[in-house]
């Protein structure tokens, strides 16, 4: 990246690298997320998404480069930062022999947490989990497990979270419901980091998104940006008889298809300008007039992030594409 770096982001991570043996995990990754955001970050299996945040929160100390939150480096000063981040990993990971609200408390003890009953009831009631503070965390459904794991990680307030697959293995319902928990967490002043390998759930939380593939982040941009700068539109029209070559030729620079013998498609770069009185959809309705055609039906639709973040790490091949935005 070609950012200039500064302290008053809540997180910096510059220049970082992680080698595993012959495997490198981790490429020279630079990143800064600022106060008060949800960033998404994506990637495929073993792109090193856990393994940055492993560096970020404590948990792998020996890499190049150099991560500070809130100023504080988080080797030289890591009482500091580990007071300040908090991580829920995807898998569950409950003592089972722990009642709820013992399991909130004792992970606060940890952090020298004070008034340890009182924040483990507030999270109770933030979670919907008062009813159950007293079941051993064996007998929870996986929805609650993951509420609780949640909980933990916020018992000693942190100001940076990591969420790891958080919405992995539950259901449409309870998906939506911590949907709703994120999006609070986010108003209350938690700065957010997910990573997720539903990309509804960062097109609808993100307000950045990070693609991160073989250890290299290819980009970062604000999730409306990335959609409008790598997104495409289509439109699909059905006539009242075959297309005609002449309709072809005259859209040739649209580079129309034919999707049936009486149905043509086009698609273009979804931008503002695509979208005005000279556009592709204009051209098209034009095109369509000359030839004296009747059209009997009209569809269209645009790109989801999924599409784009395909598109993204199919140009980035095996890894020797472009540098880091």
């Amino acid at each position: 990246m070609s950012e200039d770096f500064t302290d008053e982001h809540l997180l910096t991570i510059e220049g970082v690298s992680k080698r595993y043996g012959g495997v490198t995990a981790l490429r020279d990754v630079s990143l800064r997320i600022r106060p008060g955001e949800i960033f998404a970050l994506l990637g495929a299996n073993g792109a090193g998404k856990t393994t940055l945040i492993g560096c970020v929160c404590g948990l792998i100390s020996r890499f190049d480069g150099e991560i500070r939150v809130a100023g504080h480096d988080v080797r030289r000063d890591y009482r500091v930062t580990r007071q300040l981040v908090g991580g829920v990993p995807q898998e569950l990971n409950h003592d089972g022999f722990l009642r709820v609200r013992p399991c909130l408390e004792f992970q606060g003890a940890f952090f020298g947490r004070r008034r340890l009953r009182e924040r483990a009831e507030e999270l109770l009631r933030v979670f919907s989990l008062t009813e159950k503070a007293g079941v051993n965390t064996r007998f929870l459904s996986g929805g609650m497990k993951r509420r609780l794991m949640i909980g933990k990680a916020l018992m000693h307030e942190p100001v940076l979270l990591f969420l790891d697959e958080p919405t992995a293995g539950v259901d449409v319902e309870l998906r939506d419901e911590l949907w709703t928990y994120i999006e609070g967490l986010r108003r209350s002043g938690v700065t957010i980091v997910l990573t997720t390998h539903y990309l509804e759930e960062a097109e609808r939380l993100a307000d950045r998104i990070g693609i991160i593939n073989h250890g290299r982040l290819l980009r970062v941009e604000g999730r409306r940006e990335l959609l409008q700068k790598f997104g495409r539109r289509w439109v699909e029209i059905s006539l009242d008889r075959d297309v005609p070559d002449t309709l072809l030729q005259t859209l040739a620079p649209l580079q129309p298809v034919k999707t049936a013998a009486d149905r043509l498609r086009i698609e273009f770069q979804d931008t503002p300008e695509n979208g005005g009185g000279d556009g592709p959809i204009q051209r098209l309705w034009v095109a369509v007039a000359a030839e004296k055609l009747r059209v009997r039906g009209i569809d269209g639709g645009h790109s989801r992030l999924e599409d784009v973040f395909r598109e993204l790490i199919s140009i980035d091949g095996n890894g020797e594409g472009e540098e880091s935005p």
